[in-house]
């Protein structure tokens, strides 16, 4: 089989500018094919999608940092078809010829992306099966109320350092900080990591110069959280990854912990950033949420069709020369998961105005063996946060016009680099109180958006208690009660002696989760 790229594995049919030439900077490369960086890329990636769908169809032949060539796989059955059938496309990136022959090199700008880790996310077969199970099974022990718990306390601590300025960036400030403050918090980090993991991270995703630094950085970090762990055990994710039976070692454990944080960190912020964005900017989008027609997690579904946090994801690699949407695939040939270009095939979505409410068809979270395992908590975080945010400021509005907002994109993401917003100044409220696990000793703040139960559904049955505990706090107990928004019980029960603040084991009898209907914060109801 033959292949469309003008100088495919090394052999180039001209000239090669060097990565630091100005003509990098064009949209369109040697050999005419376009380019997945640069300004076209990173401002108008709608465009440049369509331009490709219209020149090639669903797969195209597309240029990566330093010309390197890959196929952007723009079709939404065609992107699910090469997501489902691992035996075809690789997750392994050992595979890729750019690898192999040096082509990407330890320094260059996509390499702590695609250089191949002992982790899930490289792997299929047995070792796929293994190392995801021990991920999967860790994060199913965590305590989605605890999540809850930490989302409206940071949220909360986040709104009372900007409250009284009346003046804000919701994405400096809010957007690019809460995700990873929680995230910290599951992992089992300390606080004071949080900043500085934050600039690594969003670092490390745009393929800087300084990306291979970052990268070191966190890898750094997080070995010794789990040198610690393995000394000292506690009730968070990395002790759950050290001690699972798939016997994971310390760098399987490290990189897996560095995948959730990178992963979780940016889909989350992003996700959470575009929501804002279209509840300021996007009068239908406001209404129907001031309205009480659409909930918080609904708007946030909604975007993950409009605006995914990841626009693509460069992970797959072709087992043998195959077909995908016509185009003759070699063997160790990179190929593209094209998540937005999917989510605008005119195949499955024909009027891109059409209201997707309760269609989960996406891709915003990939497809097959190797979907996201966190997309739970990623919602999580965005829903409770979201939310948490616009019931301490209902009267938030956009500071600037629509025009003047920026977007800064690269191959992964394409992420505002600013949303400002001002509102009435206000006085900060009591942060003071960590996340608890047990039943709470005070009555719940205004601001604390829990998993509340409608008040038209069935009572959650409550714990019984010994006569003898019966006044005792829950904390002491084994099994206490947790209360909800509406003060009913729930039965998710807090092992003794668990420490404050740490998300807890989810007991196997915890009942389903209710979303709460989005306050009418709009209107001050």
């Amino acid at each position: 089989m033959t292949s469309p790229f003008p100088f495919e594995h090394g052999q180039a049919t001209g000239p090669v500018p060097p990565p630091e030439c100005p003509a990098h900077g064009l949209g369109v490369g040697p050999g005419g094919l376009r380019r997945l960086y640069g300004p076209e890329a990173e401002q108008d990636p709608h465009g440049l999608y369509e331009k490709l769908r219209a020149e090639h169809g669903t797969v195209a032949p597309v240029l990566l940092h330093g010309d390197v060539p890959a196929w952007l796989v723009l079709g939404h059955g065609e992107n699910l078809h090469m997501t489902r059938t691992p035996s075809q496309f690789s997750r392994d990136s050992r595979r890729w010829w750019a690898l192999q022959d040096g082509t990407i090199g330890p320094d260059h700008p996509l390499a702590p992306q695609v250089a191949w880790q002992p982790i899930c996310a490289f792997a299929d077969g047995a070792t796929h099966e293994r190392q995801r199970g021990a991920l999967t099974d860790s994060m199913a022990r965590i305590d989605t109320r605890g999540v809850r718990r930490h989302v409206n306390r940071y949220s909360n601590r986040l709104v009372n350092a900007f409250c009284r300025q009346g003046r804000t960036d919701l994405v400096a400030e809010f957007a690019e900080r809460l995700p990873m403050m929680v995230m910290c918090a599951i992992l089992g980090m300390p606080e004071e990591s949080n900043d500085r993991m934050v600039q690594a991270a969003r670092d490390m995703i745009k393929g800087t110069a300084t990306a291979v630094q970052s990268n070191a950085y966190m890898v750094d970090v997080l070995t010794r959280l789990v040198e610690r762990r393995r000394r000292e055990p506690a009730d968070d994710f990395a002790t759950w990854l050290v001690e699972h039976p798939a016997a994971m070692n310390d760098k399987e454990v490290a990189e897996h912990l560095r995948l959730m944080l990178i992963v979780s960190y940016e889909t989350t912020t992003n996700l959470i950033a575009n929501v804002l964005r279209m509840v300021l900017t996007d009068p239908r989008f406001r209404s129907r949420l001031s309205g009480g027609h659409m909930t918080v997690p609904e708007a946030v579904e909604q975007t993950l069709w409009d605006e995914p946090p990841f626009a693509a994801i460069l992970g797959r690699w072709a087992v043998g020369d195959t077909e995908l949407g016509g185009k003759h695939i070699k063997a160790g040939d990179a190929l593209i998961v094209g998540i937005t270009a999917a989510n605008t095939d005119p195949v499955v979505r024909p009027d891109l105005k059409a209201d997707m409410a309760g269609n989960r068809a996406h891709l915003a979270f990939s497809g097959g063996p190797h979907e996201c395992p966190g997309q739970d908590i990623g919602r999580a975080i965005a829903d409770v946060g979201v939310e948490a945010l616009l019931m301490r400021l209902p009267d938030l509005e956009l500071a600037v016009d629509e025009s003047e907002l920026r977007w800064v994109g690269n191959l992964v993401s394409r992420h505002l680099a600013e949303l400002p917003a001002e509102f009435a100044p206000r006085a900060p409220q009591d942060d003071r109180q960590p996340p608890s696990m047990g039943k709470p000793t005070a009555a719940r703040r205004d601001w604390e958006v829990q998993s509340a139960v409608r008040h038209t559904a069935p009572t959650p049955v409550r714990a019984p208690l010994p006569t003898d505990q019966a006044h005792a706090p829950a904390r002491s107990g084994p099994a206490g009660a947790t209360a909800t928004a509406d003060g009913s019980a729930d039965v998710t029960g807090t092992p003794a002696g668990h420490a404050a603040g740490v998300p807890s084991q989810r007991k196997p009898g915890a009942p389903a989760r209710l979303w709460s209907v989005v306050t009418r914060w709009w209107h001050g109801d």
